[in-house]
């Protein structure tokens, strides 16, 4: 069965916004349903520390054995953020938008969808 990245793209939390936890209670519960509901399709997935903790990694000269530079943070600069994933084992793409749909970062933010490559079931 193909399987599709569910992308979760949204505004960062605010400390704010963690620390009101009947805001934050709300949002999780969100999730928590959702991953009840699509628990036969959901093949995995996680939700991502903030961007402040991300690391980009680059290898100079474009070959294996480069120097490599570190650069805190993303390499956008961006107002959205990729918070998490989900990886959905679906027939195909519209069965994957419409369970990509019932994510609740698609009601705040936006989700994207890709098709994974498959490799002849190599994992």
């Amino acid at each position: 069965m193909p399987r599709y990245a569910a992308l979760i793209y949204g505004t960062e939390p605010t400390p704010e916004d963690m620390s009101d936890s009947g805001k934050w209670d709300k949002i999780m519960q969100e999730y928590f349903n959702f991953g009840e509901a699509a628990a036969g399709v959901i093949g995995g997935g996680e939700a991502l520390q903030p961007v402040s903790t991300a690391t980009t990694i680059q290898v100079m000269g474009g070959a294996k054995g480069g120097d490599v530079v570190t650069t805190d943070g993303p390499f956008a600069e961006t107002k959205e953020t990729l918070g998490g994933f989900y990886l959905l084992d679906c027939k195909d793409l519209d069965e994957a938008i419409s369970w990509a749909a019932q994510i609740p970062g698609a009601w705040h933010g936006k989700v994207e969808v890709r098709p994974v490559i498959d490799f002849g079931g190599a994992s």
